[in-house]
């Protein structure tokens, strides 16, 4: 059993997947790289003047490799609960438990559905940490907002879910914060 699976690899689902194996965390990131983001042109990512989508999408997976998750060119076609946490199953009948679950489908809302979780509308209902209705399982990114689809919203809604299993795990409010000493 790993600790996070990750079902998405846009920038949300790889936000998370950095904070988490950056921490610690076996993460395995299913991804099957068909994001929208290949289709951006982007000059509204703060901190980035301007970048053609596919290839800030390798830079984003350069910088999660880092790190060492399990990259999975893989697509998830079913997720249940288990006693301990999530099964997920891949397309090619292959299944992987984990703790914690993090959907970064974009606007594909299936596996939510499946998975029980609750909606608002046309959305994943989520709370400020984008933890679902489900306890451990996690929504992010277009699934959770209706038609407000942005890069550096998405990564935001990574980055929050990971902080919040982060802080679970911990037992305390959990901070990601580096200092250049960390890394000299």
């Amino acid at each position: 059993m790993t600790d996070v699976l990750v079902v998405g690899g846009g920038p949300a689902g790889l936000s998370a997947a950095l904070f988490t194996a950056k921490n610690g965390l076996d993460t395995v990131v299913f991804d099957t790289d068909e994001t929208w983001m290949h289709k951006a042109y982007m000059v509204n990512y703060l901190g980035i003047e301007e970048i053609d989508g596919t290839e800030f999408m390798e830079v984003a997976r350069d910088q999660v490799e880092e790190f060492d998750p399990e990259m999975r060119d893989a697509e998830v076609t079913g997720v249940e609960s288990t006693d301990d946490g999530f099964r997920v199953t891949t397309d090619g009948d292959e299944t992987e438990e984990g703790r914690y679950l993090i959907l970064a489908t974009g606007a594909n809302h299936g596996l939510a559905e499946e998975l029980g979780c609750e909606f608002d509308g046309d959305v994943v209902d989520v709370n400020v940490s984008m933890e679902t209705s489900v306890e451990d399982a996690y929504a992010t990114g277009g699934m959770v907002r209706d038609q407000e689809w942005q890069a550096i919203i998405s990564a935001g809604d990574g980055g929050a879910a990971a902080l919040d299993l982060l802080s679970k795990e911990e037992g305390e409010h959990f901070h990601d914060f580096d200092v250049p000493d960390d890394f000299q």
